[in-house]
């Protein structure tokens, strides 16, 4: 049995992925300071009797209990990933992609194990090319309001290169495009959660900017498949993981409206700063390397999400 120790756990997708290691034989050990993750994401396996959860924050010193552990895998899912949370905590958000990186590949370096970091689409920035490969540096404002966000992931991708070049830690790197699905946070304040939760309550459906700046949406579990996957390879990366499909804010409002018909009227608001007009992921490598492409279209993860939504969240607000 595989030993992980992955961080972020209580987390929207640590949690998925959390749970697919397990049902995949793995040995999980879940740490997570409960910032922005929710100890209700864990209640799906948390009694598992491959599963254990350490809470504690990767940025300040490491629980002695996890130092002196063996590991295969540490997987690095911790940090605040929405412009609410990140802007609400700007310190940590740099310092758990900054010093908790490089704490956890130190650890790896100690133990022999591989280390995996969930990098994200930010790093592109505002992309001056669409869609937006590997190869591609980005667009970003070093010291803009997104920043702290942007550039922790960006310096989290460089140490992880840096430790493979000069230590030889094993490295897997993807960067996550939107991601959506079952457990996210209602109060998470991007775009699924606030237009879906609005419709829920009757409410006006907030449109930033003009509506017309692109996103893809990718279905959780596409993400956990391809996280799965790139384990079994020996790529560092980094490798785009995201949904090709690219609609206007605009036109996912039309379908959260179709979907949830108690939705109310647009109303438009200014663009947050340095807000990507597009984001689209070329996801070339990800098919040729790991035989993966996302297999859940936008209007079917609408409804499994919508489904949670109605069956948890909403009952427990």
């Amino acid at each position: 049995m595989k030993r992980v120790l992955l961080t972020g756990a209580a987390g929207f997708v640590g949690s998925h992925l959390a749970e697919r290691l397990l049902n995949d034989g793995f040995e999980v050990v879940g740490v997570d300071n409960l910032c922005t993750g929710r100890s209700v994401n864990l209640t799906a396996f948390e009694s598992h009797p491959a599963f254990r959860f350490v809470q504690a924050d990767v940025s300040m010193d490491l629980p002695e209990e996890l130092q002196s552990q063996k590991w295969d895998w540490i997987m690095h899912f911790a940090s605040p990933a929405s412009p609410p949370k990140y802007d609400a905590r700007p310190i940590e958000t740099l310092l758990v992609n900054g010093e908790g990186t490089r704490k956890l590949l130190d650890l790896c370096a100690k133990a022999g194990a591989s280390f995996f970091f969930a990098s994200t689409s930010e790093v592109y920035g505002d992309p001056l090319v669409h869609p937006q490969p590997e190869g591609y540096w980005g667009n970003v404002n070093p010291i803009g309001v997104r920043s702290i966000y942007d550039e922790g992931k960006r310096y989290g991708e460089a140490l992880c290169f840096a430790y493979h070049r000069s230590k030889g830690v094993p490295i897997r790197v993807i960067r996550i495009f939107n991601t959506y699905g079952p457990r996210m946070d209602p109060e998470d304040g991007r775009v699924v959660t606030n237009l879906m939760f609005q419709a829920l309550r009757g409410q006006a459906l907030t449109i930033y900017g003009d509506g017309r700046q692109t996103r893809s949406f990718q279905y959780v579990s596409d993400l956990v498949e391809g996280i799965v996957r790139f384990m079994g390879v020996d790529h560092t990366g980094p490798v785009n993981l995201g949904n090709p499909g690219e609609f206007t804010i605009l036109e996912f409002a039309g379908k959260v409206g179709q979907l949830i018909p108690s939705a109310g009227d647009l109303v438009f608001k200014p663009l947050p700063g340095d807000d990507p007009k597009q984001r689209k992921p070329d996801i070339t490598l990800a098919g040729k390397l790991l035989d993966w492409s996302p297999r859940v279209d936008l209007e079917e993860g609408l409804r499994l999400t919508l489904d949670y939504f109605k069956n948890r969240e909403i009952k427990e607000s």
